[in-house]
């Protein structure tokens, strides 16, 4: 484009960011930075019944968690200043005065209960409800107080869209609707195609929900004398089983909360990037440059993306693992057991160094490795619900221990060299499979579901330590 690419999110602050808006956010933030434009984050906060306290920092928190800075913004100014619609409501009286003034806008004479009845009407007579039919013939001259209602002129419309392709409509969805609301505030139909002439956006990336809205939405830039921008509609995200738009029910939660729970900013980005979209290639995880590098709106698919939370599970164990040792443990920081509190830095870094691999998320961290800082509690049901295990007799259970700390007792150097040396020939000793007698030792010294691998646990957890673990398994 000769223009400078500008791109705009733009939500309503009425409630925690989930990963819809993430992605629409996201993906506008890959175009600009492409290009090296402008990306924009604008409140559209007209709607101040559904506006919840607080929202509007929560929004805020989650795009610069993300790393998804932007140029522009409610807290950090720009020339098209402000941007939250609650502060430009003299900008769309002066563009609401221009639709009067062209005969494109008219004051609603009509109360809710009568506009109730024209609908009652259009359905008994089982056609769609149009406002336009009801049109007043000579409305009153609008004071502020009345909804303002835009002069439509019905026509059929065709337009690209980057990602659903050429689209057409008839003229019978074209309609007049409201442009300014009774309370003196603009409806989003009015306002977000005012601030983004103002703003000059060079691309509208939203929702699939505002596509049916369109052609009003084209009817009214004609009106305006505005051309149009470069339109991309993104499709729903549906739930894992992919039968419909993903929702709290489904599980679907703050972006935030995500964070909360261990999981990496650049792992979520990585994984909302790919909902809908690949690169053509059999690349599963991108890192934010290479996004910026790859992406391209053609590439967005058009039906919905399913949400598969396992795979957003096993992305953000890829770049536990990808993280040095020294940044995870930045990242682990407020994870670790309270038992690890006062335990010195190196040593909770050669833990880390153990448990990486085995992590999915930081908030795996105090399961992984609270026995390394404290006596675990004994747990049965990790041998009684072991298909293998749950056979032993206690008897062989307390005669494969007894030589476990016998063999390991004698080591004279204890690292995870001969402390493996020292497992293998006790293998050989009592004729027990690995399965059998490295998952006894290891429940034993961990009372943990899982572990790091054996001969480096025990080397870490110290001789002292692991024979008097394996002192008390009776």
């Amino acid at each position: 484009m000769s223009t400078p690419v500008r791109t705009r999110f733009a939500p309503s602050p009425t409630g925690y960011l989930h990963v819809g808006g993430i992605r629409t956010a996201l993906f506008a933030w890959l175009v600009a930075r492409q290009v090296g434009g402008q990306f924009i984050l604008r409140l559209e906060d007209t709607d101040k019944n559904r506006e919840v306290a607080g929202s509007a920092e929560h929004l805020i928190a989650s795009l610069k968690t993300l790393g998804l800075e932007y140029d522009e913004g409610p807290d950090t100014g720009g020339p098209y200043a402000p941007y939250k619609q609650s502060d430009r409501l003299d900008i769309y009286r002066t563009w609401a005065q221009r639709l009067i003034d062209a005969g494109r806008a008219y004051a609603d004479p009509y109360s809710p209960a009568e506009v109730q009845a024209f609908r009652e009407q259009a359905q008994a007579a089982k056609k769609a409800f149009l406002y336009r039919d009801h049109r007043p013939v000579n409305p009153p001259a609008w004071d502020g107080t009345q909804p303002l209602r835009f002069k439509s002129d019905p026509k059929a419309y065709s337009w690209h869209d980057a990602v659903m392709g050429d689209l057409t409509t008839g003229p019978e969805v074209v309609d007049d609707f409201i442009l300014v609301k009774s309370d003196g505030y603009p409806t989003y139909n009015f306002a977000h195609i005012v601030d983004d002439a103002e703003m000059h956006i060079t691309h509208v990336i939203r929702g699939q929900e505002f596509i049916s809205s369109m052609p009003n939405y084209l009817n009214l830039y004609e009106a305006l004398g505005l051309d149009r921008p470069i339109f991309a509609t993104m499709p729903h995200i549906m739930n894992e089983a992919g039968n419909k738009k993903l929702g709290k029910r489904d599980g679907a939660k703050d972006v935030l909360e995500y964070v909360r729970d261990g999981y990496l900013p650049e792992a979520l980005v990585s994984f909302i990037a790919t909902l809908g979209w690949n690169d053509g290639t059999t690349q599963e995880v991108f890192t934010a440059q290479e996004l910026i590098t790859k992406f391209s709106l053609d590439k967005v698919g058009r039906s919905g993306a399913r949400f598969d939370e396992k795979r957003l599970l096993w992305v953000n164990g890829h770049f536990m693992r990808e993280l040095t040792l020294d940044e995870l443990a930045k990242r682990a920081e407020f994870f670790w057991p309270e038992s690890a509190k006062k335990a010195a830095d190196p040593y909770k870094k050669q833990v880390l160094s153990l448990a990486q691999d085995r992590l999915k998320t930081l908030r795996d961290l105090p399961g992984l490795t609270n026995y390394f800082f404290a006596e675990p509690a004994a747990n049965p049901a990790l041998l009684t619900d072991n298909k293998q295990l749950k056979k032993l007799e206690s008897s062989e259970i307390d005669r494969l221990m007894a030589a476990a700390r016998d063999a390991l007792s004698t080591l004279k150097q204890w690292d995870a060299e001969h402390i493996q040396t020292a497992l293998n020939e006790l293998l050989e000793k009592t004729g027990q499979k690995p399965g059998i007698l490295f998952s006894l030792i290891r429940i034993y010294t961990t009372w943990a579901p899982f572990s790091p691998q054996l001969n480096d646990t025990l080397a870490l957890l110290g001789k002292e330590t692991t024979l008097k673990r394996l002192s008390i398994y009776q």
